[in-house]
């Protein structure tokens, strides 16, 4: 069950709310996040609501069997909406296009592909400076300097940021200097890293795993809602299978499943997901018509000379077409 308190409810009347869910043969764990302060109870033994809903000090109580409560659609009568500030909100009612190469490279890098996302009034660039690289003697970033270099040329441009965060010592130093943190796909049940993103107040964007499942996905979502963090993206980029005519297997089946389980926001990844750079716009045109609430793109000036992931990755030309396309797609969508 979950129970949503008043934020300042008083120790004594807390208690008493605690003690009757105990006595009802339920765990809880009590969260409070951004927007509100809850205690989650676990257990199996039946009950009325009513039998506690009375109590004072409770504004609403809400049964979910799901093992991901905090996360689960059961409970939630509106989906969750993120405003990153400065009119750029991700959710439902809104298409949003995260674009930008997989690693930032340089500064005139940077201020080329702003240039190029200001043209076609996109608002989000993604860029990686701590890369997780499968072979150690691979382009592995820039680091906090990139990051810095990252944030300057986008704050003068009105442009937000999402980057990945890999461990949990990097989180205070990249704080200032991220819109939206990433958890790559090697890092989705890194426990401890998405335990201390429950403590910022920042959005995270959470991928699935290599051969992670949709439920092992919300359970990785959880662990950042439950520790305080209710700013949450799931992203579908793909997972590994016995196919080898592709990077990965974009599973878009996730799109639809993810929005009926969960009331948070979902992003797909056509460039992780195939791999496969004049593959990307058809998969991103049928992540838009799966119901995605925004598509995330690998996007270079010139891909054939990018540090990392150059095949996958769109040219500004065909980013631009596949943007315009994109947005008459989700047009398209509301339609129906």
């Amino acid at each position: 069950m979950i129970i949503q308190v008043d934020p300042d409810i008083e120790s004594p009347l807390k208690a008493a709310i605690l003690k009757q869910i105990h006595d009802l043969g339920y765990k809880t764990t009590e969260v409070t996040t951004q927007r509100a302060s809850y205690v989650v109870g676990t257990g199996k033994k039946e009950f009325d609501v009513r039998s506690i809903g009375h109590l004072p000090g409770i504004q609403d109580i809400h049964i979910v069997s799901d093992d991901y409560k905090l996360v689960s659609r059961k409970w939630k009568v509106n989906r969750t909406r993120l405003d990153l500030g400065d009119g750029v909100v991700i959710g439902e009612g809104t298409f949003s296009i995260m674009a930008g190469p997989c690693s930032i490279e340089s500064e005139e890098q940077i201020e080329r592909t702003v240039t190029h996302l200001l043209d076609n009034d996109v608002k989000i660039m993604r860029g990686g400076v701590y890369k997780p690289r499968s072979s150690p003697y691979s382009f592995r970033g820039m680091g906090l300097d990139g990051l810095k270099m990252f944030y300057d040329i986008c704050r003068q441009n009105g442009i937000k940021i999402i980057t990945e965060v890999m461990q949990p010592s990097q989180i205070a130093d990249m704080l200032d200097y991220v819109d939206v943190f990433q958890v790559g796909a090697r890092n989705t049940q890194n426990f401890n890293l998405l335990d201390e993103l429950g403590k910022v107040d920042k959005p995270v964007m959470i991928k699935r795993g290599l051969s992670g499942t949709l439920d092992e996905l919300l359970q990785s979502a959880e662990y950042v809602f439950s520790g305080g963090n209710e700013k949450i993206l799931l992203c579908e980029r793909g997972i590994r299978t016995y196919e080898t005519a592709s990077r990965n297997t974009l599973d878009l089946n996730a799109v639809p499943i993810l929005k009926e389980k969960s009331h948070l926001p979902v992003i797909v990844d056509p460039s992780h997901g195939i791999g496969i750079r004049e593959f990307v716009e058809p998969m991103a045109l049928a992540g838009v018509m799966a119901g995605a609430d925004g598509i995330i793109v690998e996007v270079h000036d010139t891909p054939e000379e990018a540090a990392s992931d150059g095949q996958q990755t769109l040219n500004f030309d065909e980013a631009s077409r596949l943007y315009q396309r994109m947005r008459q797609a989700y047009q398209l969508r509301e339609e129906f």
